[in-house]
């Protein structure tokens, strides 16, 4: 681990391993150009990456029901909950993000994320903290631009403004933008790593994102964002609105409860699950194996705990 989590960040380098990242890596093409096919052109979705450096995100679920799955991969669940110190979570926001050389241009300032991660602003509270990770589909050496991120020992004193940090002078009047931190970026440390390699780190921690100029280069990677439950006001994408895409079917057919649950899926044994909404779950999602919920069921009927009834 390069850094430790009381700097605000933590670099686990191959933290997945290839076997892991093999499933998902077999269908990276459905979402995005190989290296080579965009940099010789020859695949039709090469125009929409050139000019805006966000254009080559994708939204979960993914075309990939492999790379959903990684996104909510054991490992990084236990992950989650050793950083966030709690087993009650939620995925709050999952991104897949293809980066080409050329493309755009993808050097940042350095900045924070809260304000498109949080209705509020970060917390020094550890019970609140919001929890961003990179994931890198392969590897990710300096010239492929992985981000670098700036030990929190060294912005202390920053507060919800400003959010942008430009080394010199701002090219726009914003509040929210401080121009002239030349000496900040002396501080940066490096995330490149190997494929596998997690980025973990807080809402409140600046860090960018850096150029790419390796030729032919591409960069693949997932940006996930996790929190604890309780923390309604950190969130950013509301499943719901991709609830009856035919990725989220693909997606739930395939998750384990404990994914699931970090969408709001109540869990097995939880009062919502009786036999009219297991029967109605069944017909939503015929793929889906509801044993483990039909068992929680059962055993809360042997306990007493009937429709939410709590034991006699």
């Amino acid at each position: 681990m390069k850094s430790r989590r009381d700097q605000g960040f933590a670099v686990l380098p191959g933290y997945l391993p290839a076997e892991v990242l093999r499933p998902a890596l077999a269908e990276l093409e459905l979402m995005f150009p190989s290296p080579q096919a965009f940099h010789d052109g020859s695949d039709p979705r090469r125009q929409r990456f050139l000019e805006d450096e966000f254009a080559g995100i994708d939204s979960f679920p993914f075309a990939s029901t492999e790379i959903s799955l990684l996104a909510v991969h054991d490992l990084l669940i236990d992950l989650a909950r050793t950083l966030l110190e709690d087993d009650d979570l939620r995925l709050y926001t999952a991104e897949a993000w293809a980066k080409y050389t050329g493309a755009a241009d993808y050097d940042q300032a350095l900045h924070r994320d809260y304000l498109n991660h949080t209705v509020t602003v970060p917390s020094a509270d550890p019970r609140f903290r919001q929890l961003e990770m990179f994931v890198y589909l392969v590897d990710v050496p300096e010239e492929l631009g992985p981000p670098h991120l700036v030990p929190r020992t060294r912005t202390t004193g920053f507060g919800a403004k400003p959010n942008w940090l430009v080394p010199g002078p701002a090219d726009i009047a914003d509040d929210f933008v401080e121009p002239g931190h030349a000496a900040l970026y002396a501080h940066e440390v490096s995330a490149a790593g190997p494929a596998g390699t997690v980025v973990a780190f807080e809402t409140g921690t600046f860090h960018r994102g850096t150029g790419l100029s390796r030729p032919g280069g591409a960069r693949y990677s997932m940006q996930l964002g996790y929190r604890r439950a309780e923390v309604e006001w950190g969130h950013r994408t509301g499943w719901v609105a991709a609830g009856h895409e035919p990725a989220w079917y693909r997606f739930v057919e395939r998750a384990t409860p404990r994914q699931l649950a970090l969408f709001g899926f109540p869990p097995p044994g939880h009062p919502f699950w009786t036999e009219e909404t297991l029967a109605g779950t069944a017909l939503r999602y015929p793929g889906l194996d509801l044993s483990p919920w039909r068992s929680g069921q059962r055993r809360d009927h042997a306990e007493g705990g009937v429709s939410g009834e709590p034991p006699a």
